[in-house]
């Protein structure tokens, strides 16, 4: 290699900036300015601040931005001239007609509904937390309001029970949600029952109440089958203001409530 060979390796590569083509090249962008002098001098512009809008303009912008929201599940109140449908029908037909049979002398002795009591008794409620959280629940839904637990008042010692272990849980119903709860009994959830041929019109305790056994909790329409723990039963009492148990046939019969007709020889006897 010649001296002029060996000089030309030996020279620095140059530093300058490639040629672009045109179009290609960008001019180095400008600084913001921090202060009002640099914004005088035209290097750039002061950043300014956004007027507030009205207080009214920004809620109406929130409103048209917010996601419409889905509609809720609550009940909505029932109007004040709301009646049940088995309370009208006994003040126009039920009573007129218990008045003309028995002969009362005064239109309070007419036997009528006085309250209705949903009750499930479990010994092993006490031991499982889940179970009993589960019965409250389902009693809750089927009758519109909080039921109580029921405890032990003595000591048995061959069930293993003591005093004030929870073994129950039971709800009174009055007033217009016993009329509903009761217009649904009749209507929607006897004829749930498997095998159903009426009931027994000899379920009555001498004192004009009524009371009848269920086996299973799920015949009601508002229970969700995959949300039941445990399978239960319950026992439901109906209670009237009737003296004698003939006149709480009657109130009942005129209610449509199913009973299952006795054979004429039987009656007889």
């Amino acid at each position: 290699m010649t001296e002029d060979d060996k000089k030309q390796q030996k020279k620095p590569k140059s530093t300058a900036p490639k040629k672009t083509v045109k179009g290609e090249s960008k001019a180095p962008a400008k600084k913001k300015a921090t202060t009002p002098k640099e914004a005088a001098k035209g290097t750039a512009k002061v950043p300014t601040k956004k007027k507030a809008a009205a207080p009214g303009a920004a809620a109406e912008k929130v409103k048209d931005k917010a996601p419409a929201k889905k509609e809720s599940a609550e009940v909505q109140p029932k109007p004040a001239e709301y009646v049940p449908r088995l309370k009208k029908l006994y003040y126009e037909q039920i009573a007129p007609t218990l008045m003309d049979k028995f002969k009362y002398k005064n239109r309070m002795l007419i036997p009528r509904l006085d309250k209705i009591i949903l009750n499930v008794g479990i010994g092993t409620l006490h031991q499982d937390a889940k179970l009993a959280e589960s019965v409250a629940e389902e009693l809750a839904i089927i009758s519109g309001q909080k039921p109580i637990f029921t405890r032990a008042r003595k000591s048995i010692s061959n069930f293993k029970l003591r005093q004030g272990m929870t073994v129950g849980c039971r709800v009174t119903v009055r007033r217009e949600r016993m009329f509903e709860f009761f217009d649904r009994l009749i209507t929607m959830v006897i004829p749930r029952v498997r095998d159903f041929r009426g009931l027994s019109d000899r379920s009555f305790d001498g004192r004009g109440n009524y009371t009848f056994g269920v086996r299973e909790q799920i015949i009601f329409p508002e229970i969700d089958y995959d949300r039941v723990v445990k399978m239960h039963g319950m026992d439901i009492t109906i209670c009237t203001t009737a003296r004698n148990d003939e006149e709480a046939l009657e109130l009942l019969k005129g209610f449509g409530f199913p009973l299952r007709r006795r054979p004429a020889a039987q009656e007889a006897a």
